[in-house]
């Protein structure tokens, strides 16, 4: 109980109060959307450079914890597609969208504050990790599913140039990027340079979780709930549970163990309305499930925190 309240509770009321913001109209559609394009473009993006330009990349990227966060990812995204085709009878396209949402942990928003709170700041080494490679892997794996599904197969050099401009246009992954560049080169910046991006990045989580508030006054409750109750399962439980044993099995020392349970333990990200959106398949489920699975996050994330000891 005492994880709930200290932990897991402060990040919903973030996301209560813009929910209750944008719900009330005191903040406009556009403001909210202001506010989440500074986040998602700006913000973020300022603090994973930080962050991976700082990384100790020698002892930050465990293959174990890699191996144990993205093959269990990389199973969801099956386990969704094919469920998605066999027993809810969804097209092909539908199909990778909703496989999408079981692929997508929502790491940034939900993942890095929860496991601070959790178990501090200095076990993010993980999350850092993990996040790295999260939007090119897991935009990697759901374009290239969509253009062979939309292209049965056929596929060619157009196909392959659209999955890297999709990819590489995401601004989070240039924050990444340019991250790696600054850590591999060893290059210095300014300090107070360094310190103006800090003060940018301090406000990135709580205003894109106050954001993600007032983007969910938009979602209803639509579409198939036997098939969002499905997304739920695998984004809440079938990933973490996979991670769990992985990591079990690999002897992931107990920080990145952690970091990479409870991620995998996260409600599809907003990404996954996005993905959904872009290609317009299965835009109501997916919504759906983004609502549903953060509210649920709040119980699921109590439960994998004690289960890690938290």
């Amino acid at each position: 109980m005492q994880a709930l309240i200290d932990v897991i509770l402060p990040v919903f009321v973030v996301i209560g109060l813009g929910y209750a913001v944008a719900r009330s109209r005191f903040l406009s559609e556009t403001h909210i959307d202001g506010i989440m394009k500074f986040t998602q473009g700006f913000g973020i993006p300022c603090l994973l450079f930080l962050a991976i330009s700082n990384l100790d990349l020698s002892t930050s990227f465990n293959p174990a914890l890699l191996f144990s966060f993205y093959t269990g990812a990389t199973i969801c995204f099956f386990v969704g597609l094919i469920g998605a085709r066999v027993l809810f009878n969804r097209p092909w396209e539908d199909s990778v969208a909703i496989g999408f949402c079981c692929l997508f942990s929502n790491s940034v928003l939900l993942g890095l504050p929860i496991t601070e709170r959790a178990f501090g700041p200095d076990n993010l080494v993980g999350n850092y990790a993990i996040i790295a490679f999260h939007s090119p892997f897991c935009y990697g794996v759901g374009i290239t599913a969509m253009e062979i599904v939309r292209n049965r197969g056929k596929g060619g050099p157009g196909m392959v140039l659209g999955i890297l401009k999709a990819m590489f246009s995401n601004t989070l992954i240039i924050g990444i990027v340019l991250g790696f560049a600054a850590n591999l080169t060893g290059l210095h910046l300014p300090v107070a340079f360094t310190d103006g991006l800090q003060l940018v990045a301090s406000a990135a989580l709580p205003g894109a979780l106050f954001a993600l508030g007032g983007i969910l006054v938009r979602y209803k409750l639509e579409g198939d709930l036997r098939t969002v109750a499905f997304i739920c399962f695998c984004s809440l439980m079938l990933h973490p549970a996979l991670v769990y044993l992985l990591g079990s099995l690999t002897h992931l020392p107990q920080d990145l163990f952690r970091s990479g349970v409870l991620n995998a333990g996260m409600a599809p990200g907003f990404n996954a309305y996005l993905f959904a959106a872009m290609y317009a398949r299965g835009q109501r489920v997916a919504a759906s499930s983004v609502l549903i699975a953060t509210g649920a996050t709040i119980f699921t994330a109590w439960f994998w925190i004690a289960i890690l000891g938290g």
